[in-house]
């Protein structure tokens, strides 16, 4: 499977920063998961910034911290996919954020 961090950049070799790694990782999340705004607006009980701390969890646990499995997901357990990559877990940790973020701003919640 290519890597969302692949189809961003300028394509002659130069990195490609983590913001744009995490804008990558959030457009994979809503055109190939079906990830929308309007399915994001439903989760109204900090589901989605769960679902990033357990990502970032997850990062720490590849570099041998924390168990494995975070207690804090949000969604059952057949959701979960951490990756091998710790770079991979913060880019999902951060495209999560992004995706709470903009639910917060639509929800008009302080």
């Amino acid at each position: 499977m290519e890597h969302p961090a692949e189809r961003v950049g300028s394509g002659f070799g130069e990195p490609v920063s983590g913001a744009e790694r995490i804008a990558a990782e959030r457009r994979r999340q809503v055109e190939e998961e079906g990830w929308t705004a309007e399915h994001d607006s439903g989760h109204r009980e900090a589901e989605l910034a769960r679902a990033a701390l357990s990502y970032l969890l997850g990062y720490v646990a590849v570099a041998g911290r924390l168990p494995a499995y975070p207690g804090e997901w949000p969604w059952p357990g057949e959701s979960w996919k951490p990756s091998e990559d710790p770079v991979r877990n913060l880019e999902k940790a951060g495209a999560l954020i992004a995706a709470e973020i903009d639910r917060l701003q639509r929800s008009g919640e302080p």
